[in-house]
């Protein structure tokens, strides 16, 4: 994997708790300017979403224990989106990390990218000595029997979106209401509940941009959210970020 990407810099932005409905809208445009090749080089997003469930493509009202009616009294929206995977729930103290990644020029396999996502997560665990693992039944990592990260991805064009949600200090709640990611017989849980003390996420930002270097082989230039959507509004002008030229 490392081979395949040796060299390449990728853009990374960091913000911090932000809406579920505008961080993928901004996917979706980025999609779009990377498949058109007005932004050349891939995008890493990091950030902690407000409190929201979130549809995948096999996923329906199934697996939601609670009444919509219940969610809305408690402020919780449930949003459809394209990734893989059933419902789940983001909120903040949880990270999400959404890789827009043109796979065709990368050489990567779908499979081994998603392979790449988890590994990241068993790292960014393992550094604070917690032991993670691939389940085969499903993709994400796991402490036990309990889901501690997700993985979710789409493609359009070759170009990926969506990616994987490392659970930090999140509230543990919501995910109650719920059958994570349509599983009946698994539970969820945190690195604060596997460590009983709370955990900077601060650090675990900075663990998981490192991870993603070694993993995939790249390095990072950091840009602001600002410059990202100035880019965006000149889509029409063919304006590329130079900066990882």
């Amino acid at each position: 994997m490392k081979s395949e990407l040796a060299g390449k810099r990728w853009i990374c932005v960091e913000f911090p708790v932000a809406e579920y409905k505008e961080v993928l809208d901004l996917q979706r445009r980025l999609v779009a300017a990377r498949n058109n090749e007005i932004i050349g080089s891939d995008i890493i997003l990091l950030l902690e979403h407000s409190p929201v469930f979130t549809l995948g493509y096999r996923g329906g009202f199934d697996n939601l224990k609670v009444s919509r009616a219940f969610l809305a009294k408690q402020g919780i929206a449930i949003i459809q989106s394209e990734r893989g995977g059933d419902i789940t729930f983001h909120g903040p103290g949880q990270l999400v990390v959404y890789p827009i990644i043109d796979l065709k020029k990368s050489g990567l396999k779908v499979l081994n990218y998603v392979a790449g996502l988890e590994e990241i997560m068993i790292r960014v665990a393992a550094d604070w000595g917690i032991i993670a693992k691939r389940n085969p039944a499903n993709r994400g990592v796991w402490v036990g029997n309990s889901k501690l990260g997700s993985v979710g991805i789409s493609v359009r064009k070759g170009v990926c979106f969506h990616g994987f949600a490392l659970n930090v200090n999140i509230e543990m709640e919501p995910f109650d209401w719920i059958n994570p990611c349509g599983l009946k017989d698994c539970g969820v849980t945190s690195m604060i509940r596997e460590l009983s003390q709370k955990v900077s996420i601060n650090q675990v930002r900075k663990a998981v941009k490192s991870h993603i270097e070694t993993v995939f082989g790249v390095s990072f230039v950091m840009a602001s959210l600002s410059e990202i959507l100035e880019t965006l509004k000149n889509f029409t002008e063919k304006t590329e970020i130079v900066c990882c030229n």
